[in-house]
């Protein structure tokens, strides 16, 4: 999607005029309730860009696109209109049954020109572009009952990260952007199948850990207001990029945090306008993530008796429906 009475920037078309990139509407507020423009976040990912593409390279990238008085969404299909210096990868979708031409963002004139097309979140892929069959990640995903438990979300990365350390794991830890918090472990050379059952084992183990708190349960209202382990974050599929930002009010980002430093954090403490400031020259994402460890055979064989998720909900809707008599 294009914008026709888009005009450039003279300004910014000088100050990055060797990227070859067209700016434009720059002043512009980024989207409604946003309080950004369209230049803090250009600005934004160009200070980052040393950090965030390291996160992004190789990967097949989903964007999420925003723009005043529409409704964020998605796009994977690198548009027609896409420069030809846009690297691109064929995949097959499994949510649209189609090939998608994922754009891979392997540089800052690619990240700048997703910017100027108002991309404010990336979403790259769990697995490579070159190796679509090898898993790089294990990720948690804390999903609170509302804004106002990211708390119980940090109480329970400590029970996801007490059920890695008696597997012999450990992993980073990063606000989502949004209410909760990611566990991110990588891992040596799986099988996307193998990744997922792991994943599956160790949200079990957290649940049984604090099962007052922590729930795997896939359907929302089988919750009970407790913190749902995600473990469905595998394979081809995304999940926010560290140093993303989100398209929220006020523009927060999703942003390494030691174990340590947890109970002192909050979402929005972290935004657009304060990342740079509060990382300096650090990054702390390559600082705090372990090296890439091996997965045992027995969680692998652990998860594998584990229904998975999305699956399990799904049949149990069906048999809800049957006893209604739907």
């Amino acid at each position: 999607m294009t914008d026709k009475t888009d005009k450039t920037d003279n300004s910014s078309a000088d100050a990055w005029g060797e990227l070859g990139v067209p700016f434009t509407h720059l002043d512009q507020p980024l989207f409604d309730g946003s309080n950004a423009t369209k230049r803090d976040l250009v600005e934004y990912l160009d200070a980052v860009r040393e950090r965030i593409i390291p996160a992004l390279e190789g990967r097949p990238l989903s964007v999420i696109r925003a723009r005043p008085g529409q409704e964020p969404f998605m796009q994977k299909n690198v548009p027609k209109y896409a420069p030809p210096w846009v690297a691109t990868v064929r995949f097959w979708a499994g949510s649209s049954h189609r090939d998608v031409s994922y754009a891979l963002c392997n540089d800052r004139r690619t990240l700048l020109w997703f910017a100027n097309q108002r991309a404010v979140e990336y979403h790259p892929a769990l697995v490579r572009a070159d190796q679509p069959d090898r898993a790089t990640h294990l990720v948690l995903d804390l999903d609170p009952p509302d804004a106002d438990s990211f708390k119980m979300a940090v109480r329970v990365s400590h029970l996801v990260r007490q059920a890695l350390a008696d597997v012999g794991l450990e992993g980073a830890v990063k606000t989502s952007g949004a209410k909760g918090l990611h566990v991110f472990v990588p891992i040596g050379d799986s099988a996307p199948g193998d990744a997922a059952a792991a994943t599956r084992a160790i949200a079990a183990r957290a649940q049984a850990l604090g099962p007052e708190i922590a729930t795997t349960a896939f359907v929302k209202d089988d919750r009970g207001g407790k913190v749902f382990v995600d473990s469905t974050r595998v394979g081809g599929a995304t999940v926010i990029s560290a140093y993303s930002p989100r398209v929220r009010p006020g523009v927060p980002v999703s942003f390494p945090v030691s174990w340590d430093d947890l109970e002192d954090v909050a979402p929005a403490d972290f935004t657009v306008h304060s990342v740079v400031r509060q990382l300096g020259g650090a990054d702390p994402w390559v600082r705090q993530m372990p090296n890439a460890q091996t997965l045992s055979a027995d969680i692998i064989t652990e998860g594998q008796a584990i229904p998975v998720a999305r699956v399990l909900a799904m049949h149990e809707g069906k048999r809800r429906a049957r006893a209604r008599g739907d």
